[in-house]
């Protein structure tokens, strides 16, 4: 395979990307206003929270992108990129619960303003109303990826628990959680344009990959951000992670590359949460390389997630697929 880079392609922003697919991403925020309906008031209001407090949507564009690539011409895609998003949504209403979580996206999560109980039984509601909409879908196969990525991403939710606050977690169980818990439904979104579109087996387990390796990129440039960028920018306190007892990548290629001292040091923040020692932490990452290994381990990903579209056919939504993968590493939020 001809190895390709980044730096072949005419990069579109992200608001290029969407414009591309503007009627598509219309539909489906009108769709997603539509389903979040419930006549139980507590849903509605917190659902709409959560979904309109300002994400990035990559997931469901993804969706919409991959099937264009794949020259699909029907509706179902507009529905299938609801559905990604819902799953997206409920993760996020019970990551903020276990994480206790009080801010995301410069905003107060959902869990601090109605409550635990409230968030994880509208996260429930989320989960169940994206498998209706699912079942609607009326296609086996799109159903079986759905139903095994959510169960994937719920296994990497526990393993995550598992590695939090345990310094010894090592780089290859750290890959294994943001494969499971980020990665999958990056990946399920990209397949399921190929599905739609009745693509070869090869063009699908091609699209698989590309998601894959995106979301690895896009995990990994969220660890550097997390000790690296603005809080204005992101929506976080720097070093959100750490305080949790995350132990991410940075972290761990600075554990085990520093002295022994701030080796020490890092595990006692791994292992205790909080902020303290925060500015100590932080010097130990930068005098070891960490970030800019995350940043390198990330492009790697991107590269593969572009070399794994060779078989597509030339078009202006493949090119739109490099061009997620370029934002993936070259984001500040």
């Amino acid at each position: 395979m001809q190895e390709v880079t980044l730096n072949q392609h005419v990069m579109m922003s992200v608001e290029a990307l969407r414009a591309l697919v503007s009627e598509d991403v219309a539909a489906v925020d009108e769709l997603i206003r539509s389903r979040l309906y419930s006549n139980v008031p507590l849903i509605n209001q917190l659902s709409n929270y959560i979904i309109n407090s300002g994400g990035k949507r990559l997931r469901p564009l993804l969706v919409l992108l991959s099937a264009r690539a794949c020259q699909y011409q029907g509706s179902q895609h507009i529905n299938l990129a609801a559905v990604v998003e819902f799953i997206h949504t409920a993760t996020l209403l019970h990551d903020d619960v276990v994480d206790a979580s009080l801010l995301r996206r410069g905003n107060m999560t959902a869990n601090a303003v109605w409550g635990n109980e409230a968030s994880v039984l509208v996260g429930d509601f989320l989960y169940s109303r994206a498998f209706e909409m699912m079942v609607e879908a009326n296609d086996m196969r799109i159903m079986e990826i759905m139903s095994h990525t959510t169960n994937t991403i719920a296994e990497g939710e526990v393993l995550q628990l598992l590695n939090c606050h345990d310094a010894e977690t090592t780089e290859a169980r750290y890959m294994e959680v943001i494969s499971r818990k980020t990665a999958k439904l990056f990946e399920a979104a990209a397949q399921i344009g190929a599905i739609l579109g009745r693509q070869p087996d090869a063009v699908e387990a091609a699209l698989a990959s590309y998601g894959l390796h995106l979301g690895i990129a896009f995990q990994l440039i969220d660890d550097v951000l997390d000790y690296s960028a603005s809080p204005g920018d992101t929506g976080k306190n720097l070093g959100d992670d750490l305080a949790e007892g995350k132990p991410t990548l940075p972290l761990l290629r600075a554990m085990r590359l520093g002295t022994p001292d701030e080796a020490q040091l890092i595990r006692k923040a791994i292992e205790n949460g909080g902020h303290e020692n925060m500015s100590a932490v932080l010097a130990a990452i930068e005098s070891t390389g960490s970030i800019p290994y995350t940043a390198q381990a990330a492009q790697r990903e991107a590269d593969q997630a572009i070399a794994a579209l060779e078989p597509l056919p030339a078009s202006t939504y493949k090119e739109a697929l490099y061009s997620l993968a370029e934002f993936s590493v070259s984001r500040t939020y």
